[in-house]
């Protein structure tokens, strides 16, 4: 194909090519400083047993060997699958919900999007200090709200029952947005013939949804319980911010056992490994869902 070219052709090409890759060279300097430098540091910590202060010991594999037989690492993990399991399919299902409502033709339907996306672009540690007035067991308004309606009151975040799903309910709320934004766009690419025809041969508006509506959005669905799933493992600013942790270590997922030890005990080459090991978990949950679900991905 070069060949049938002009020498001007084959000049433009080149020009071409060198001002896409002067274009990219930005975000690509970004990406190897802030996420791939970074990366390499970490797993270069991960063999020592160090404090990033004078203390440097070579200590290759020690720092896996300890994270594999701590009971506080393994302790973390399960905490924060909890947080998991208990807050992705909730998000997912009221995010989803709420879009329905939200396609129909509602009056003050943008107010209402403003309304659930607004949380989600307010920093996390804005809104966990208003949640922090909000989960007061004394006079919180939570508290208030459950007394009016003759409800039992909770001691929410200085409770080690009632704590983790206090995070659940903060995290709820605020993520919500962002899956509501993306299911209403999925939403609205729904072919209306599809809807239509259901309609015609009878279907209910739950078969409807069950058959047709369901189906379409799945791509949108299979990321959006990514995304939450990876957030999810990866919290910290809510727990630093709403309970540090406790109490009693209740709420001291992965993200925050990893803070502890680098930044609270300066072991930065245990943290590097716990990091690594994060990295581990999140990867094979990723590549378990995408086995599991995936397949049942409706691309069109």
């Amino acid at each position: 194909m070069d060949n049938k070219r002009t020498p001007a052709q084959r000049k433009q090409v080149i020009r071409d090519n060198v001002a896409g890759w002067l274009f990219t060279l930005p975000s690509i300097l970004v990406l190897l400083v802030f996420t791939f430098l970074p990366a390499f540091i970490v797993v270069g910590l991960s063999l020592f047993d160090t404090n990033l202060v004078g203390q440097m010991d070579f200590v290759g594999l020690g720092n896996f060997r300890q994270l594999l037989t701590s009971g506080d690492f393994w302790g973390s993990a399960g905490r924060t699958l909890y947080f998991t399991i208990g807050s992705v399919p909730v998000a997912v299902a009221i995010s989803l919900l709420i879009a329905v409502l939200l396609n129909a033709k509602v009056r003050g339907r943008t107010f209402w999007r403003m309304g659930f996306f607004i949380p989600y672009i307010t920093p996390l540690v804005a809104t966990s200090i208003i949640w922090l007035y909000i989960f007061n067991p004394d006079y919180g308004m939570l508290n208030a709200a459950l007394h009016f309606v003759g409800l039992p009151v909770s001691r929410w975040l200085t409770d080690t029952a009632s704590a983790m799903p206090a995070m659940i309910l903060y995290s709820t709320w605020h993520d919500i947005g962002f899956a509501v934004i993306i299911f209403m766009a999925a939403l609205s690419k729904v072919p209306t013939e599809l809807l239509e025809a259901a309609q015609i041969d009878g279907a209910s508006g739950w078969r409807t949804f069950w058959h047709v509506t369901w189906p379409m959005i799945s791509p949108s669905t299979y990321f959006v319980v990514i995304i939450y799933t990876i957030s999810a493992f990866k919290m910290f600013t809510q727990v630093a911010v709403l309970t540090q942790g406790g109490p009693a270590d209740a709420t001291t997922t992965t993200g925050y056992y990893l803070y502890q030890q680098a930044f609270g005990q300066m072991h930065f080459g245990y943290a590097g490994a716990v990091s690594i090991g994060l990295f581990v978990i999140i990867f094979l949950l990723t590549m378990l869902q995408r086995k599991v679900t995936g397949r049942k991905v409706f691309y069109g």
